[in-house]
């Protein structure tokens, strides 16, 4: 790529992320827009309506940026969880370690790299029509003295990020110590989850849980539930009430997702409706009319049918009770529920195996409702489609890192030879539609993959988005990352890994060769990020149904923040910013303006937007380290290369120990900090019962944890209509 086309690419996504800013300070302003720019704030009852016409309105203003900066740490825990600060804080920490990197890069890497003078052809007075290899290694001499300034930059930059890496470890492992300490007492912290339990003769799974747990656990045993086969059930309620299977089913009616809540609010407001205007007629979508009687009659009788059928159903599996070998033990203490989770109950391990239980509102009951065989079968198909996503992708990432190259284009595409001579459409061409391509193409794989860990048989929700963040990530190092790297090279490249000897040579050849398309790739996600901000498809279908339907719905969904998407979006920038930085120091500044932008946009998100439907305990922090130490090493085994290639043998041997160093580092870290994440110390247990053991407010907590993990489908049905008397009650309670 050259400079122009560069500086096309830059122009282009600075445009619109001002003109995308510009118009997102408009449209949050107005009142019609505020379920879609501030949901979270509407459902608290924090959104402030404007009663008349301000001007203001409609100017762009930056208010919102302040607003979005203003809140504490302290706050943002108490609104977002402390996943959310753990989110928040990936940003703090890559912002220390770009504004130190983009500093070291822009005012030392990058004069040593542009004074090389080993590309001695070039005039450096047409810089704009002139590549960015420039502004790399590449342009540094063979065997010179110039290159031990990038060797003392991957010592120093390797250390500032280890340093910040432990310091950021240990806030957090101390944040989530702190956040348990204070918290209140929560049903997951009494509960543990037993799955293969043995049949014994005729006895139910009930009685056997409850004999052998009253037999070793007397003194801290409380309740259990047994869960049942309810797949028919939830098939039922997944069919007529058009319910999301992964989150109505977990969230019982909190969850405003079902037809139920929606039929009931639609009734509430025709019965709300002045009976003079009853007689109008309300158009429905694609020319459907009713008039409010007819509406009403229609819901009433729609909603009571299906609330009969899920009656009948549920009374059917309570009289059979097929019950399946899992259950939820509860316990009068967390060190209770602790000791039971981490000693071994019975002397046959497939036998009575415990787990960590997760919130009840994030419980995935349909994997309980699934046997062995369909899970197997399950894994296997999940194997099989990664396979063909991986192919599939490939394809399109070798059709992408072609138009980087004119030359195979026009090869490729003759009858476009004379349009790919325009100066402007080359640099459109090979600066912009490649990343723009790829990263639509990106953005298509976090559903898929949250689809495939939801197949695979975990048994809370915050589980299956860990499992599709590890598989993201795999996605965008190994097929995102490399994949780019090695279909813009030589083909045999793919052979790299098949010799371990030659990868950092291989290596510190096709990186390099790649610099300038993860540039324009950095550039190009300025704007994606904007598409956050104004959640462009979210504002789309509230209009279309503002606009396209007369009956007026109450209801709406709180979104809630997809950290299996986002946080391996944002690590790959810092992968990125870890490999170029010695490399092509230029891609520094503009990864330090994603930083930015994204702390930014994050806040507001998590803030106004996003309301968190679990809280795993800042259990993503330990992905975030993993991933930043594979970035450092892979600096470091490319140094190895570069140095090698440039002919610096000495520098190339000692930056061996600087992999061999950050292991370490990363052993300690996994020994000092890793166990914290996976369970709390009986210190912390014992104590914080000890804290409540004399709270009144626990006969009242342990009372509702013997049902806290009842499976939703089998919950009584709580609405009722009737439609006979517009002023009669319109629900009534079902015990």
């Amino acid at each position: 790529m050259i400079v122009s086309a560069l500086l096309t690419s830059v122009g282009i996504n600075l445009g619109l992320c001002v003109l995308f800013f510009a118009l997102y300070s408009v449209l949050r302003k107005q009142p019609c827009n505020l379920k879609v720019y501030a949901p979270r704030l509407v459902a608290e009852g924090r959104a402030g309506q404007r009663s008349h016409f301000n001007i203001e309105a409609l100017l762009p203003s930056a208010g919102w940026v302040r607003r979005a900066w203003q809140p504490s740490e302290d706050e943002l825990l108490d609104s977002c969880g402390l996943d959310g600060v753990v989110f928040n804080r990936i940003f703090i920490f890559c912002l220390r370690v770009f504004s130190v990197a983009a500093i070291i890069g822009i005012f030392v890497l990058l004069p040593v790299n542009y004074l090389g003078d080993h590309l001695r052809d070039i005039d450096f007075s047409d810089l704009p029509n002139k590549s960015l290899d420039l502004f790399t290694i590449s342009n540094v001499k063979d065997s010179s003295n110039w290159l031990w300034v990038h060797f003392s930059a991957a010592y120093f930059i390797t250390g500032v990020v280890c340093y910040l890496l432990y310091t950021e470890y240990k806030y957090i492992s101390n944040k989530r110590i702190a956040h348990f300490s204070s918290s209140k007492p929560q049903p997951h912290h009494f509960t543990i989850l037993v799955r293969d339990i043995p049949l014994h003769g005729r006895s139910s799974l009930s009685d056997t849980v409850e004999t052998f747990f009253m037999d070793y656990h007397p003194s801290d045993y409380l309740a259990s539930t047994v869960v049942c086969r309810t797949s028919k059930l939830r098939g039922l309620i997944c069919e007529n009430f058009g319910a999301n299977c992964i989150g109505v089913m977990s969230q019982k009616s909190q969850d405003n997702g079902t037809d139920t809540e929606n039929l009931y609010r639609r009734i509430t407001h025709l019965k709300s409706i002045p009976s003079s205007s009853q007689n109008q007629s309300h158009t429905g979508f694609l020319g459907l009319f009713r008039k409010n009687d007819d509406l009403m009659g229609h819901y009433a009788k729609k909603l009571e049918d299906l609330e009969q059928n899920v009656r009948l159903e549920q009374s059917d599996i309570s009289a059979g009770r097929e019950e399946v070998r899992a259950a939820f033990v509860c316990f009068r203490s967390r060190y209770g529920a602790a000791k039971a989770l981490h000693i071994r109950q019975s002397t046959d391990p497939t036998e009575w195996v415990t787990e960590h239980a997760p919130e009840p509102h994030d419980v995935y009951w349909p994997f309980f409702s699934t046997s062995f065989t369909q899970r197997w079968i399950s894994k296997l198909v999940v194997v099989v489609a990664s396979v063909l996503l991986i192919v599939l992708f490939l394809l399109v990432v070798a059709f992408v890192q072609g138009l980087t190259y004119l030359e195979q284009l026009e090869a490729l595409l003759p009858f476009l030879k004379n349009i790919l001579k325009i100066t402007v459409v080359s640099q459109i061409v090979t600066g912009y539609l490649p990343s723009l391509l790829l990263h639509l193409v990106a953005s298509l794989v976090p559903p898929i993959m949250k689809l495939f860990s939801a197949m695979q048989g975990y048994i809370a929700i915050s589980e299956i988005e860990k499992s599709a963040c590890n598989k993201m990530l795999l996605f965008t190092i190994w097929f995102l990352f490399f994949a780019n790297v090695l279909t813009g090279s030589v083909t045999s490249q793919f052979q790299i890994f098949l010799d371990p000897k030659t990868i950092p040579e291989r290596l510190a050849v096709a990186v390099p060769a790649q610099a300038s398309f993860f540039i324009a790739y950095v550039v190009t996600s300025w704007t994606s990020l904007s598409w956050e901000l104004n959640r462009t498809i979210a504002f789309i279908g509230d209009l279309i149904s503002r606009h396209c339907s007369k009956t007026t719905d109450d209801e709406f969904q709180i979104p809630s923040i997809p950290y299996y998407s986002e946080i391996p979006r944002v690590l790959l920038f810092g992968l990125l910013g870890f490999t170029y930085f010695l490399l092509a120091p230029l891609i520094l500044p503009f990864i330090l303006v994603f930083f930015c932008i994204g702390y930014i946009i994050y806040r507001n998100q998590l803030l106004n937007v996003y309301q968190p439907k679990y809280d795993t305990g800042g259990r993503f922090w330990p992905i975030v380290h993993n991933t930043t130490i594979f970035s450092l090493i892979l600096m470091q085994i490319i140094a190895v290369g570069i140095f090698g290639l440039k002919k610096l043998p000495l520098a190339s041997s000692l930056i061996l120990p600087l992999p061999a160093l950050t292991l370490l580092f990363n052993d300690y870290c996994r020994k000092r900090f890793l166990p914290i994440f996976h369970d709390f110390a009986a210190e912390t247990l014992i104590k914080k019962d000890r804290e409540d053991r004399n709270d009144p407010a626990m006969e009242e907590f342990f009372d509702k944890l013997v049902t806290a993990y009842r499976d939703p489908a089998l919950m009584p049905i709580r609405h009722s209509t009737n439609s006979n008397d517009h002023n009669s009650p319109l629900l009534s309670s079902k015990v």
